[in-house]
């Protein structure tokens, strides 16, 4: 682009790390996130949430904890969606443990755990076998007042699967 004399801006950079996350470029989002304050562009949580993405779909829970604690350093406040790729990428790697603490973290950062949270914790129990707390994390999705969608039920579902809990599912 600066070849041609056009300046990319925080939109331009969101696109292209966003692209990087869905081709599976964990590198490169998090290369163009980092040249981001260099060029005097400041990331957003859109930003980052991309950069987590990417990690997650690199297998990296590391980096994507990592980009999560780094945002209020850069000023950039995580919502939902930041928590939920953040445990999304402790799920795939198995971390249920961090995926739960994350979970339980999200209220005191005023947050409100989804559906879409609450369906990534569901799958990092299943990952690992613990179906009883996959069960648990369902059973105490309507006293929160979070409705449990078909992401949920089928997560809970592969939780019991995996944990040879045929009769239950």
């Amino acid at each position: 682009m600066p070849d041609i004399r056009v300046i990319p801006d925080e939109i331009t950079y969101r696109a292209a790390i966003s692209a990087c996350e869905k081709g599976g470029e964990w590198q490169l989002a998090l290369n163009l996130l980092s040249l981001m304050p260099a060029a005097r562009l400041m990331p957003n949580e859109i930003s980052y949430n991309a950069a987590i993405s990417a990690c997650e779909k690199g297998g990296l829970w590391q980096l994507a904890l990592g980009l999560l604690s780094l945002m209020p350093e850069m000023r950039v406040v995580p919502n939902e969606i930041t928590y939920s790729a953040v445990i999304s990428a402790c799920e795939t790697c198995g971390q249920w443990q961090l995926a739960l603490t994350l979970l339980s973290l999200m209220p005191e950062v005023r947050l409100v755990p989804d559906e879409f949270t609450y369906s990534a914790a569901i799958s990092a129990y299943q990952k690992c076998g613990q179906w009883q707390l996959a069960l648990n994390l369902l059973s105490v999705m309507p006293e929160v007042r979070v409705v449990p969608n078909e992401l949920t039920y089928n997560a809970a579902i592969s939780a019991c699967e995996t944990g040879g809990q045929y009769s239950i599912c």
